[in-house]
């Protein structure tokens, strides 16, 4: 699981993003998705997220969240951690 967090200047540019990111993970806040990708559909991601970025104003930071995290993970309040239905901790 990876999580991604962004803070994007320019209204456009973070519209953009966020619609991008949608067709790949989860938005569990307004800035803040969360991905059950392989590393070569991350690497493809992140690529076009460079893109749609300005490296001088935005900033985008990528998490890698092992098993054990996700097990230990503490959600307070509405949400959940959205795992794909067909991934399983064992």
């Amino acid at each position: 699981m990876y999580v991604l967090v962004y803070d994007i200047v320019n209204d456009r540019r973070r519209t953009r993003l966020h619609n991008y990111l949608k067709n790949f993970g989860t938005a569990v806040q307004r800035s803040v998705f969360e991905f059950d990708l392989g590393t070569k559909e991350v690497d493809k991601m992140m690529l076009q997220v460079q893109e749609l970025i300005d490296a001088e104003e935005d900033t985008v930071r990528l998490y890698s969240v092992c098993e054990e995290c996700i097990r230990r993970a503490r959600i307070l309040g509405k949400g959940r951690l959205s795992l794909d239905p067909d991934f399983y901790i064992v």
